[in-house]
C-alpha cells in the first residue's frame, strides 16, 4: 500500500516562497504519477502540478506556470520525496495542498482530476497573507 506523507505548508505573506514536500513509500519500482491537488474553501480540488518518476516528464496547471516547480527524488528505505516549490505566492493560493499519486503515467487530458489518483495524503494547509 503506497503512502504519502506531506509536510511544509504554512502562513507566509504574498510574494513569499514555500517548498511543500511529500514523503512516499512502496513508490521505489516503477512508474508512478505524482502530483499535487490543491483545494480552497468551498471550492474543488484542483490539481496544479505532476510528475512521472520514470522520466521526470511534468505538467502545471496553467493558473500556476512560471511559479510552480515540481520535482521527485529517491530517498533511503525504498522511498520517494516529492516537492512542490512555490515561488511569488499570491493570496488565491491559500488552500490545503494534497500529494497523490497512482500507478500509471500522467495523462495529458486527465492528470488533474482526481479519479485519476488511487492514493492520497492527509494534506498541509498554505495561507498566504496580503
Amino acid at each position: 500500500q503506497v503512502q504519502l506523507v506531506e509536510s511544509g505548508g504554512g502562513s507566509v505573506q504574498a510574494g513569499g516562497s514555500l517548498r511543500l514536500s511529500c514523503a512516499a513509500s512502496r513508490v521505489a519500482y516503477g512508474s508512478y504519477c505524482m502530483s499535487w491537488f490543491r483545494q480552497a474553501p468551498g471550492k474543488e480540488r484542483e490539481g496544479v502540478a505532476a510528475i512521472d518518476s520514470g522520466d521526470g516528464r511534468t505538467k502545471y496547471a496553467d493558473s500556476v506556470k512560471g511559479r510552480f516547480t515540481i520535482s521527485v527524488e529517491n530517498a533511503e528505505n525504498a522511498k520517494k520525496i516529492l516537492y512542490l516549490q512555490i515561488h511569488s505566492l499570491r493570496p488565491e493560493d491559500t488552500a490545503m495542498y494534497y500529494c497523490a499519486a497512482d500507478g500509471t503515467y500522467c495523462k495529458t487530458d486527465t492528470w488533474h482530476l482526481q479519479y485519476e489518483y488511487n492514493y492520497w495524503g492527509q494534506g498541509t494547509q498554505v495561507t498566504v497573507s496580503s
